[in-house]
Formats: C-alpha cells, structure tokens, sequence
C-alpha cells in the first residue's frame, strides 16, 4: 500500500462508502481541551454514520492505554483507533493489532513506526513541520512591524515524548537557521511544560523571577501560551509589548486572541481529524483501501483572520 501524503479537507474525509460497526477509541487523556474536541469530533461522525464506538481515557499512562487495546481486541472490535500517550511507544500497540488481525488508526499524534506501518493500519493527523512554522514566521513578522531588528524569546515546549512536541521546537529552530525569520530571532530558555496552563504559568513565573529582558513567548500549543500570559498578566506586564504565540486555535485560544493578549495561533482541525480518524478505521475495517499518511492542512490565525476560526471548534 502507498505511503503518501494527501492534503485532506474535511468533507474529503466524509466519503465512507462501508462503515463497520464496533470501534475502540483510546485517547491520551480526556482533561484536554483540543483532545476534547478531537475525541467529539469521532463521536460526531460516529452517531451521524449509526456506528457503535467506545471511546476510553488512558490518562496519559503508556501501560494502561495498551491494556486499552488489548481489551479491545480481546472483545472482538472491527477497527482500533488511538491518539497515544507517548510516541515512541507505538510499536507495541501495532504489533498487538497485527497479530489479532485488528485495523488500526492513529490519530493527531504520530506514531515512531508511521513509515513501517502494516497495510490495516494508518495515521491522520496535521502535518507538524507546518505547524510551528507558520507560528514562528508570523511572530517573527510581527516583531518586524514593531520596528525590531532583533528579538528574545522563550519557547514552552510540549511533553517531550510526544513527536508534536518535538517538531514544533525544531521548527522553530530551522525558520531561524534558514533565515526565514525577519529579524534575528534569540531564544534565551527552552523548557517543557508538558502541553498544561497551569505549568506554563508556573514556568513563566519562574523566568519573569530572573528579570531577564525579553520580547515574546512562542509555545507549542494554545494551552501554554494561555498560562504564560496568565502569569505575565498578573506581573503586571503590558500585553501590547509581548508577541505570544501558540497552536491549535481553541476556544479559549481564540477569546485570548480577542482580548488582545494571543497575538498568533494555528487553528489545527481537530474535528476533521477525529472524523478523518473513524473514516479510515471504518474502511479498513471493510476491507477497503486507504492512505496510510492522511494529512489535514495547519492554517495561520491572526486577529485579521480570527472570524473564521470562531465556529470551527
């Protein structure tokens, strides 16, 4: 089977002509505002195709979302769908579902075996190297219509065992290295905060306490750039004088965008991708073909372009 990428609207995603009936859906961990709405999003179509789903909690704990899946192979689904803890350990999880002959689907987040997955199994999701991109250009745009020429910066990263994570930093890192950046961009720290509000806020905290001068913060989703202006806001900072930026364009995202303090984020389909996800579960799960690698375009939010995005989610 082809190992493409295929740039996928939504309604391209919608058109199952078999649907099977019984999938199992893990999901990282439900406290999650975009894994929110990318867990309602297979609900969504799953109710308005009349399919059956269960869908489960794994709360980020690697041990009990493959017991997840052993269960649900154990109880003789047709199709697995699974948006994984940690990256990296992926492998199991494909070779549990090989052996019993189960399809399975990745979703949002990519698996470390993505390029030698088995023909039953695929991977919808957006691609990463557009995300952090798009967010690190149009910060650094910004900086240059402030009059900069130069810029410091931190970057919140997200859990580091996650490949989001990972390639939303190295973006950052080769806009800078291959000069797309307008001014010249310095990172002064770079630290995990593990995709939460409440530990960027803690972090952020700690590097305001150093006193050292910067001009914006880049995290590597909505979540923490929310708790980073939480903390700033609350230092008694003037959010007109920091560039912010995050990804996923959620809504809580987008009101911070409103107010004034998110000045850059990445709307990420998360709807779609949870759509996408049971799409191609159902056809595997009747024998059909599918792409292995289902790609969703990333898009640029900006307050010039903020009204489109405020229905999506």
């Amino acid at each position: 089977m082809k190992k493409t990428l295929l740039a996928a609207g939504f309604g391209a995603l919608m058109t199952t002509t078999a649907m099977a009936d019984g999938i199992g859906v893990s999901m990282a961990l439900f406290d999650d505002n975009f894994l929110t709405v990318l867990r309602n999003g297979i609900q969504s179509q799953a109710d308005s195709a009349g399919l059956s789903v269960q869908i489960e909690d794994a709360q980020n704990d690697v041990a009990k979302q493959l017991d997840q899946i052993n269960n649900f192979i154990a109880s003789g689904v047709d199709a697995i769908i699974v948006n994984p803890v940690d990256t990296s350990a992926t492998q199991a999880m494909s070779d549990a579902a090989a052996a019993a002959g189960v399809p399975l689907v990745y979703v949002n987040r990519q698996p470390i075996n993505v390029d030698t997955l088995p023909d039953n199994q695929a991977f919808v999701a957006s691609n990463e190297v557009e995300s952090g991109t798009l967010e690190t250009i149009e910060v650094c745009r910004l900086f240059k219509e402030q009059g900069k020429t130069e810029a410091n910066v931190y970057v919140m990263m997200g859990e580091l065992s996650n490949q989001a994570a990972v390639q939303r930093t190295a973006d950052i890192h080769d806009v800078i290295a291959a000069g797309e950046c307008e001014v010249t961009l310095n990172i002064i720290d770079e630290q995990t905060a593990n995709w939460s509000r409440d530990q960027a806020q803690n972090l952020m905290t700690n590097w305001l306490s150093t006193g050292a001068a910067f001009d914006g913060v880049i995290a590597n989703n909505d979540e923490m750039a929310i708790g980073a202006i939480q903390a700033m806001k609350a230092a008694g900072l003037d959010m007109a004088t920091v560039v912010v930026g995050g990804v996923d364009a959620t809504q809580d995202a987008l009101a911070a965008m409103q107010a004034g303090d998110l000045d850059v984020t990445v709307f990420q389909n998360a709807a779609a991708q949870g759509a996408g996800a049971l799409d191609a579960a159902t056809k595997l799960a009747a024998g059909e073909a599918v792409e292995q690698k289902v790609y969703i375009p990333f898009e640029l939010v900006t307050p010039a372009n903020i009204d489109t995005y405020l229905t999506k989610n």
